[in-house]
């Protein structure tokens, strides 16, 4: 019988002048008051918004106290050798209820080389999404150099980005230098590496307290941007009832999506990694040795590595997103 188990964490609110309250409405998040909400941050290794264990006998100790003493058996031998002490994902639910900043995020040699950290790779899994809701993502083909910065300096920079209507159930992978921004109305959860840097490009002349207008990194952001991150970037693929369909896999991490209709019977001996899963509809419970653990729509979990073995099985149906690094 494994001494680890199932890990939920408490949730990090985060208050946004773009958010709003889908996440306290609909995704069972607590508000701590009723200013908007943006983004919950499910499991994080940010120092400062470091996640802190919520079940078990391990409740009240943060993630890396948890990966320092359990190493491997928490994220796999392989990923603990990378890694060390530090969680290498961040995962968010997201609503915005206005447009997010443009922004590029920079690989993991710039990251490196100006922060001493790493770069930041990412994807969105869209949960909701309004008639008419916006993804700005990679530049329009043909943009070059000089018409991106000739946008940046007279403000036209949405101009050139490429745009897609999303819809629940799309998925939009953004590699490290490729400009973004998630347009209003749309909720939708975020897979990334460990990373909070992000140089910040144009934010719609938007203030942020009293009359400044937000900061801009232009200067930083140039070197950044990948020219060649444009077209076309939605990804649709249909769950299939009881089998994991894959949606991204990349060197950070796999994330494929789940529909369970009945019992399900996971087996993870052929990774050397932990797994997050990420309920999006319904709910269902974690089934290992002769324990289980329910999990409900909005709700994050974190199964060991060491666990190698699982029944998930829904309450009527759920949909989930089952992550590992491969």
């Amino acid at each position: 019988m494994s001494e680890l188990y199932p890990l939920k964490f408490e949730t990090v609110l985060k208050e946004k002048v773009w958010g709003g309250d889908a996440l306290v409405n609909r995704f069972n998040k607590k508000p701590y008051n009723n200013n908007p909400v943006g983004e919950s941050w499910e499991i994080s290794a940010i120092s400062g918004d470091q996640s802190v264990i919520s079940n078990g006998f391990l409740a009240g100790n943060n993630i890396e106290e948890l990966i320092e003493v359990y190493m491997g058996d928490i994220t796999g031998d392989q990923v603990y050798d990378k890694f060390g002490n530090e969680f290498p994902l961040l995962v968010k639910i997201i609503e915005a209820r206005q447009d997010l900043s443009i922004q590029v995020h920079p690989g993991d040699a710039l990251a490196k080389e100006r922060h001493n950290a790493y770069g930041k790779t990412e994807m969105w899994f869209i949960l909701e999404a309004e008639k008419g809701a916006r993804i700005y993502t990679g530049l329009k083909d043909g943009v070059t150099r000089q018409m991106y910065e000739e946008a940046v300096n007279d403000g036209t920079l949405a101009e050139l980005l490429n745009v897609e209507n999303p819809e629940p159930g799309d998925t939009f992978f953004t590699p490290a230098g490729r400009i973004h921004a998630i347009g209003a109305g749309t909720v939708l959860a975020e897979i990334q590496q460990t990373s909070d840097i992000t140089y910040r490009i144009f934010d719609w002349n938007r203030k942020s307290t009293g009359s400044e207008k937000r900061e801009l990194h232009t200067g930083l952001a140039l070197e950044a941007v990948d020219f060649r991150a444009s077209g076309k970037n939605k990804i649709r693929k249909y769950a299939e009832l009881n089998k994991s369909v894959n949606l991204v896999s990349c060197e950070y991490f796999n994330t494929n999506i789940l529909w369970l209709g009945k019992p399900v019977r996971k087996e993870y001996y052929n990774i050397d990694s932990f797994v997050i899963y990420i309920c999006t509809e319904g709910e269902f419970l974690i089934k290992w040795d002769d324990s289980s653990e329910k999990v409900s729509k909005g709700e994050t979990v974190l199964l060991p590595a060491m666990i190698k073995e699982v029944t998930l099985e829904p309450d009527g149906e759920a949909k989930l997103l089952e992550v590992y690094i491969e």
